[in-house]
């Protein structure tokens, strides 16, 4: 088996690992009643998506 001729330094490992971190969800906003969501989704709060309602909302 091949073998690390090495140690990596904990600074090398931990600069490599500091890219590792994650990102929030991309948030539109509505067209109808301006309220952030998701993209390519029909709104929660107003039930509409590409101009019309898809869907119900109580």
């Amino acid at each position: 088996m091949a073998n690390p001729k090495r140690k990596w330094s904990k600074a090398r490992t931990r600069t490599r690992r500091s890219q590792w971190k994650l990102t929030g969800p991309k948030l539109v906003e509505c067209a109808q009643c301006h309220e952030l969501k998701l993209p390519h989704r029909a709104c929660p709060n107003c039930g509409y998506y590409a101009g019309k309602e898809v869907m119900e909302v109580e």
